[in-house]
């Protein structure tokens, strides 16, 4: 029914059902019996007051999968017509058109609520993370528990570059630029947080790569602690209180845009001749090594570039909130990044991305029931590596071109 739909018609949809709430989304809400419109999908009402489920789930019906689904099939012919002819032009400008209107749509959805802002904008930040975290457990086939101390890393290399240059603050006194030239120079400090987060990736591939087995997987667990505990004795950035007054810099378009930069040079990354190479080096290491293959140069410059893109990510979060603190980049964030990356499988851009938003969204839904959060979240994951081990969506290829196409052919076959 809806295999000929294509992407452009599926957006259209999203883009008519956040219009319709925006609009009618009040008044539908009272109508309904709800306080208000439902933040996530109406899950954290139903969760609050049970006696509200029947609104809230009707609410999204009409709203989300109504308008969707409707405006979806309807659309499916036009929306064709126009893919079609959109790819007939330069392949960027398609992908900006369907880009456009993801943005709109985001925009729209979250300029209804401060909370769906910020759970939009850290949503962005997990893919970006997930992503480069399974360019090395995933493509690389490596185990690394280090993510969060580059996250850290580029948090701190990052926070500390835009606020000695553009703040007045207590520990670092007056600023070296005026503040109205941070948003301009804030890509300078992403791109250097993400070179300190590599340049203590170093630290751990030299001594790693060396051997082979499980080493590195202890390696970098201490790599970890040792970030976390060399921040919280550096009183100069604030010690275990944290670093705040960090520049409003990280804006929805800007975080939005950092990340579909990552999404697409990484995707660019595992397609590349290296990428395939980094294959070969994870199905079998000696044969790539007979085939000519620098196996320890591929895999240091693999576990660098995971590194740098966590960093910037890491970047993001820090000047999302404004505030950063060494116990937040502990045990915990490092057993939400690997949830998101083996939730969504190995070796795919597609499953970093659903393993991301989805546990982000469930996560976030689930946060009314406070320590039950993480009991229901951990037996999800442990019946997903039961029935589906390798995740929902592992080892396949993004491709963009398939992705933005028309699907007449599908019709035509129906």
């Amino acid at each position: 029914m809806f295999s000929h739909v294509p992407l452009l018609g599926w957006l259209l949809g999203a883009a008519i059902a956040v219009s319709l709430e925006h609009f009618l989304g009040t008044s539908l809400a009272l109508a309904l019996g709800l306080p208000k419109i439902p933040v996530l999908f109406g899950f954290v009402i139903m969760l609050k007051k049970p006696v509200l489920i029947p609104g809230a789930i009707l609410y999204v019906l009409l709203i989300y999968f109504l308008s969707i689904g409707v405006t979806a099939r309807l659309s499916a012919s036009p929306a064709n017509r126009l893919a079609a002819k959109l790819l007939s032009l330069p392949p960027w400008f398609s992908v900006a058109v369907h880009l456009g209107l993801l943005y709109a749509t985001l925009h729209m959805w979250s300029g209804m609520s401060a909370y769906r802002v910020i759970t939009l904008k850290l949503t962005l930040i997990a893919v970006m993370v997930t992503l480069s975290l399974n360019v090395i457990n995933g493509y690389m086939g490596e185990f690394s528990c280090s993510h969060p101390g580059f996250m850290a890393l580029g948090a701190y290399g990052a926070s500390v570059f835009t606020v000695v240059l553009f703040v007045n603050d207590r520990l670092f006194g007056p600023s070296l630029l005026p503040a109205a030239l941070a948003p301009f120079m804030f890509p300078v400090a992403l791109i250097v947080g993400g070179m300190v987060a590599a340049l203590g990736a170093l630290a751990i591939a030299i001594p790693s790569f060396k051997t082979r087995g499980d080493y590195l997987a202890i390696i970098s667990l201490a790599f970890m602690f040792i970030v976390k505990s060399m921040i919280e004795n550096l009183e100069v950035v604030g010690g275990p209180r944290g670093l705040s007054s960090q520049p409003d810099c990280a804006n929805l378009p800007t975080v939005f845009l950092w990340t579909v930069a990552c999404v697409w040079i990484i995707n660019n990354f595992v397609r590349s001749t290296l990428g395939k190479a980094l294959n070969a080096v994870r199905d079998e290491e000696t044969a790539a090594s007979a085939m000519t293959v620098n196996t320890r140069r591929t895999k240091m410059v693999a576990f660098l570039f995971g590194a740098f893109w966590a960093g910037v990510a890491g970047g993001l979060f820090a000047h999302v909130l404004r505030y950063v603190n060494p116990s937040t980049f502990g045990i915990q964030k490092l057993a939400e990044v690997l949830a998101m990356v083996y939730f969504g499988g190995l070796n795919s851009v597609y499953g970093s991305i659903v393993g991301a938003v989805g546990l982000s969204l469930l996560s976030e839904a689930l946060r009314p029931l406070e320590i039950l959060k993480w009991i229901i979240i951990p037996l999800l994951l442990i019946l997903l590596m039961i029935f589906r081990p390798t995740g929902l969506i592992a080892f396949k290829e993004f491709n963009v071109k398939n992705l933005i196409a028309p699907k007449q052919k599908r019709e035509e076959e129906m």
